[in-house]
């Protein structure tokens, strides 16, 4: 008879993987930033074990949208203060923390648990084109 295979913590090899996101569509770039976090890209993935790679985000200010979502997209968050709810478009955002926006599209993507908020851990999103991770040497992830 045959035994399932389950991983083991010392099993998981974790690579790391640099992503441009100028001229992507946030949705799409967001998905699959996703699958790699989560580690649904890889053939031993299992439900409930931590698989996932770490992702470096670059050029997140360049990032596209469809639509008239620039300006029609709203982002809440609230002071915990009566009144205290602010609102700001996808537009501002973009100018202010363009970072955000990324996180925030991937963070809608995953699990809203513990392990959900281990997974953004692997999450790295920067401005411009410079990161500090070369040291682990990144791979340039291929979208398909």
């Amino acid at each position: 008879m045959q035994k399932t295979y389950y991983p083991k913590p010392d099993d998981v090899t974790r690579d790391w993987y640099v992503v441009d996101a100028a001229g992507e569509n946030l949705g799409r770039l967001a998905s699959r930033i996703a699958q790699v976090l989560i580690g649904k890209s890889k053939p031993e993935y299992t439900p409930g074990v931590d698989l996932g790679d770490f992702v470096i985000v670059i050029n997140c200010e360049k990032v596209t949208v469809t639509g008239k979502k620039l300006d029609q997209k709203v982002y809440y968050r609230h002071s915990g203060y009566p009144g205290g709810l602010k609102a700001i478009t996808l537009r501002n955002q973009l100018e202010k923390f363009p970072d955000r926006v990324i996180t925030s599209a991937v963070w809608g993507m995953i699990p809203h648990n513990r392990y959900g908020r281990k997974l953004m851990k692997k999450l790295k999103v920067y401005r411009g084109a410079d990161h500090p991770h070369s040291a682990q040497k990144p791979k340039k992830l291929k979208f398909e």
